[in-house]
């Protein structure tokens, strides 16, 4: 069959005339088609999913009754645009109680559709063909992805171990730095799981004012901090004055799939945001920012996450470091990034982290996320399904009974 005429016309940025083409496999995708040959090999194996992203649970029973009031009434009903008061000003007090971080509602924040959306349109506010973003890597790449859309171009940030999960600022080079507009930072980190410290924000506004560069915070993990309390980017003197924190309610409230969050932080920005946003969407549905409001006025929703989180990470490493892994219980999110194995003891070797995932799945029927950005890990995340803690001590060992079963070569 002959290509359609219009095989010529798609843009660069999605790959030009050989989009479709391509026959590189995303790794989402090679773990999904992993998985259905695991299930179909071994129907009678229980497959023990520590890859999945997302929370377990529904959002929260009051969260979700006051969904379904606010559904019925007429007033909900019509285009939200750049978001409604009652949301902003719940996001206000959200962060002046948890971070001392006072912020005008009407200025300062603007709600967006989930954080994802919003790290895609914040490139679009500051980058032109040629400009710079400097990101972090392992990490989540949309701002980079629409950096280049913009004809930009992005210069990466390894976060390696021996740095304590931290970008080397120091090192970027001065031609690189002449163009750089946007650095993108994510703290607590995923996948890491590293926190930051008060001193390392301090070192970020620092960089920035002296290099003319905006910040702009991933904050979606920010609830779910276990080594300090959690800490806000912008409540660090000067971090307004450079530039914005991007949140969610996904991770820390259970509300995956809700698609709401919020970006704050110095005004100037946030307008040129909330611009951008207005001519790309009409705004999240009034009712579930409504419902939003309500979840960030009760303090028990990321308080109860947190610890459930926090429970099955610190049981996850005790199972795998039983079994030959080297790891620790990280400082945040619900991620457990661990280094990855040599090979197994009289068994295979593995040359990277996606030979190692793709072994755990195919012979063990474990899944993983394999991570080869800054040298070789596996990705564990505790939101696996499990309805009480005795169906997470269960399915402790029975992974600990597969993996007990091989020699992890460290």
């Amino acid at each position: 069959m002959s290509d359609p005429y219009f095989q010529q016309l798609f843009a660069e940025r999605i790959g030009g005339a050989n989009y479709g083409k391509g026959t590189d496999i995303y790794k989402f995708e090679k773990i999904k088609r992993a998985k259905r040959k695991a299930l179909a090999d071994y129907p009678d194996r229980k497959l023990i999913d520590f890859g999945i992203g997302e929370n377990d649970e529904m959002a929260p029973a009051a969260v979700r009754e006051r969904m379904a009031e606010e559904i019925h009434k007429p007033e909900n009903r019509g285009y939200a645009d750049n978001g409604i008061l009652e949301y902003k000003e719940a996001v206000s007090r959200f962060m002046l109680r948890n971070f001392d971080v006072a912020l005008d509602p009407v200025t300062e924040i603007n709600h967006c559709i989930g954080s994802k959306p919003a790290l895609a349109m914040l490139p679009a506010t500051l980058i032109n063909p040629g400009d710079v973003t400097l990101m972090t890597v392992p990490g989540y790449p949309v701002a980079g992805t629409h950096t280049r859309y913009y004809g930009g171009n992005v210069y990466k940030l390894p976060l390696l171990a021996e740095n304590g999960f931290y970008p080397d600022l120091d090192g970027i080079p001065a031609d690189v730095l002449a163009k750089a507009k946007l650095l993108v930072i994510n703290y607590p980190n995923s996948p890491t799981g590293k926190v930051a410290t008060r001193k390392f924000y301090e070192d970020v506004v620092a960089f920035a004012k002296k290099n003319n560069i905006v910040v702009v915070q991933d904050a979606a993990h920010i609830m779910l901090s276990y080594e300090t309390e959690p800490l806000s980017f912008l409540s660090v003197p000067g971090a307004k004055d450079v530039g914005v924190e991007v949140h969610s309610l996904s991770k820390g409230f259970d509300m995956i799939g809700w698609r709401i969050g919020w970006v704050c932080g110095h005004p100037l920005l946030v307008q040129a945001f909330a611009d951008v946003k207005d001519n790309s969407d009409s705004g999240q549905f009034i009712a579930i920012q409504k419902s939003a409001a309500a979840a960030l006025d009760d303090e028990s929703i990321p308080t109860n996450t947190r610890e459930k989180y926090h429970r099955r990470l610190k049981k996850l490493v005790t199972m795998l470091s039983a079994c030959g892994f080297e790891c620790e219980v990280p400082g945040g999110t619900y991620f457990l990034y661990v280094k990855c194995p040599q090979g197994i003891a009289g068994g295979p070797s593995f040359a990277n982290a996606e030979e190692a995932s793709q072994y755990l799945i195919n012979e063990h029927s474990i899944v993983t996320v394999p991570w080869d950005d800054a040298g070789s890990f596996l990705r564990f995340s505790v939101t696996y399904v499990a309805a009480d803690e005795a169906e997470e001590d269960a399915l402790m060992q029975l992974a600990a009974e597969r993996l007990g079963a091989v020699a992890i070569s460290v």
